[in-house]
């Protein structure tokens, strides 16, 4: 597994590095957002760990170049900005999970094994409910055969949610089950994981919200689009 790592502070990079390397992890690094960009867009990797705060292109904005270039590669932002708009920028440009500066290398390492494995899952089954179908080999989904692009964690989110139709799932299972453990992280990130599934799937997305609960998978209401 090929993981890149775009950080500026050395002593961060190389304990990140380490670490991974520990459990078997093809690292490259870079230290700034130009090069971490410029090797993100040449070359190919399973993961990519970037930090928001980088000189010459932060982030955000590389991230927001590989998604609007097509590039779906999983993404773990690292900030040490302790703020949750930071955090659900991050997700909404299409991250696939977050870590806040300072952070324990373990934790990290756990969460780049959660999120590897949810991006390789291969299996031969395939959904196909209320218009939206997802083949689970290819990691492919559309809408009403029109193709949608999701990121690793919404795929799984939404493949999660398929499998059991009509069901109320509550946050924290779809934490706990999606991205593979919930301590550290907060509810609002299903939230943000649901409301841009269903800006791609349209107004018509089957994603109902039980408030104060969670989600489940049903057609809209008339009442709920107008």
């Amino acid at each position: 597994m090929k993981v890149l790592v775009v950080e500026d502070e050395r002593p961060i990079s190389d304990l990140i590095a380490v670490y991974l390397e520990r459990e078997g992890y093809d690292v490259h690094t870079s230290f700034d957002g130009e090069s971490g960009l410029e090797c993100a867009q040449s070359e190919t990797f399973d993961l990519i760990i970037l930090d928001v705060g980088l000189p010459k292109l932060d982030g955000t904005q590389i991230c927001r170049q590989l998604r609007a270039s097509n590039n779906w590669t999983p993404i773990i932002f690292c900030t040490a900005r302790d703020d949750e708009v930071d955090r659900i920028l991050g997700l909404e440009l299409g991250a696939d999970d977050y870590v806040t500066k300072p952070f324990s290398p373990r934790e990290l390492v756990a969460r780049v094994k959660a999120v590897v494995r949810r991006s390789a899952q291969i299996t031969s089954e395939t959904l196909d409910e209320e218009g939206v179908q997802l083949n689970l080999k290819t990691r492919r989904a559309s809408h009403h055969g029109i193709p949608v692009v999701l990121t690793a964690t919404e795929f799984d989110l939404v493949a999660y949610l398929m499998a059991r139709p009509g069901q109320v799932i509550e946050r924290s299972e779809l934490l706990e089950n999606v991205w593979g453990y919930s301590e550290g992280l907060g509810t609002r990130t299903v939230d943000v994981h649901i409301a841009q599934i269903r800006t791609k799937l349209g107004i018509d997305a089957p994603i109902r919200t039980v408030r104060g609960v969670g989600y489940a998978w049903e057609a809209p209401t008339h009442e709920s689009l107008t």
